[in-house]
């Protein structure tokens, strides 16, 4: 292994959410038992070293002050885009900085609707976009993602046709790679859902955050590629920070083909005059994005192997629990509904159990599915073994 994915880095005292903060209210730590963070998406594992050499580089210049965009930023996110997903036609004018993925979604909710308007998500539904939508005074329609044979999560084209009609949506947030449930959706997949979404007048959000974490074998499509008219329907958003673990720096970006849509969203993004990027998160996505794909693909690497170690263990330890191995991002989702009814355990009460023994898992049910929970896989693997270990002494019982 050519990077350093097995270090146990000491977090606590960092200013890191992760370590510092537990999504649990009246449930602490029990003595003896060191907190395992597996929660909040970041990674525990050190910095990928060309992002720290291009933020050393740049802090050997001693002046911070206002500054341009260059276009060594726009051309290594089109180099990065052509090279990993696949997009050659993507061009400088297209790109423009978001501060944050969710920043970027909130600027184009209250773009191209009104409060009280109503928008389609798949549920499972990322905690996020709730947030976002109500503190815009907007409100989400579900529709549910369903499992096939082999336990593959699928979406519902049935149900989401319906659901756009009866409520008049024209607007729907699309999550590929779908996170909680790490699926990453196949182009027929997207081609379908895109074309629900044109035979309803209905404008896509498309975050595809997640779009670099892909296990071996698996491929992104970008939702934009699939048509002429996905290209001139969507609102694409994109970030280093999950594929770096980058987020305590803020830096993203969207991607809008079409000139309507990207003038009215930058006119939108900018009226707070708070959208401005900051010169070291600038440097940093030049960094990864330049010099950074072998250390992405090493991480997958590392990241396919403990998803298949935590699916083994979880099918061998804790019968009753579902789980779809993820294609892609780093997040495992249990569904613990037949266990925990074969048990007579609430979710909660299992949650707490796993707390007390120091692993820091999250609510599932925040996610709009009941009887769930939601793991970080993003650590290396002494701390996953350990944090297995405990489930199955501690929680699982």
């Amino acid at each position: 292994m050519t990077y350093d994915f097995t270090t146990v880095l000491d977090r606590q005292g960092h200013d890191i959410i992760a370590t510092d903060v537990i999504p649990f209210p009246d449930v602490t730590v029990d003595e003896g038992f060191s907190a395992i963070p597996m929660w909040i998406a970041d990674m525990s594992f050190p910095t990928a070293p060309c992002i720290l050499d291009a933020l050393e580089e740049r802090l050997r210049f001693p002046n911070f002050g206002y500054f341009l965009t260059p276009d060594a930023y726009y051309d290594a996110i089109i180099r990065w885009h052509r090279e990993r997903k696949g997009v050659t036609d993507l061009e400088k004018e297209d790109i423009r900085y978001e501060n944050g993925v969710l920043g970027g979604v909130s600027s184009a909710i209250r773009m191209l609707t009104a409060p009280g308007d109503k928008i389609l998500l798949h549920a499972p539904t990322y905690v996020g976009f709730t947030h976002v939508l109500e503190n815009t005074g907007r409100s989400a329609v579900h529709s549910d993602l369903k499992r096939d044979g082999q336990g593959v999560w699928r979406m519902d084209y049935e149900d989401m046709d319906r659901k756009l009609k009866e409520d008049q949506i024209h607007l729907a947030i699309f999550c590929s790679p779908h996170n909680p449930t790490g699926r990453v959706w196949e182009r027929w997949e997207i081609e379908k859902a895109m074309e629900v979404y044109a035979a309803n007048d209905c404008l896509v959000i498309s975050d595809e955050i997640w779009s670099d974490i892909l296990m071996p074998g698996v491929r992104h499509i970008p939702t934009q590629s699939v048509s002429a008219d996905a290209k001139a329907r969507t609102i694409a958003f994109y970030a280093p920070s999950k594929t770096f673990s980058l987020a305590g720096l803020i830096g993203s970006y969207h991607v809008v083909y079409d000139r309507r849509l990207r003038d009215r969203l930058r006119r939108e993004s900018e009226l707070t005059h708070y959208n401005s990027q900051n010169v070291l998160s600038m440097a940093a996505l030049i960094g990864a994005y330049t010099k950074g794909g072998a250390w992405v693909d090493e991480m997958c690497s590392v990241i396919d192997g403990n998803l298949r170690y935590a699916c083994d263990y979880i099918e061998e330890h804790f019968p009753g629990v579902r789980v779809m191995r993820p294609q892609g991002t780093y997040m495992l989702f249990l569904d613990c509904g037949d266990w925990c009814r074969a048990h007579g355990v609430s979710i909660q009460e299992l949650l707490a159990r796993g707390i007390r023994a120091g692993v820091i898992w999250q609510n599932g049910e925040s996610f709009f599915w009941p009887d769930s929970i939601r793991m970080n896989l993003a650590l290396p693997r002494s701390l996953l073994e350990e944090a297995m270990d405990r489930l199955r002494e501690h929680a699982f019982l």
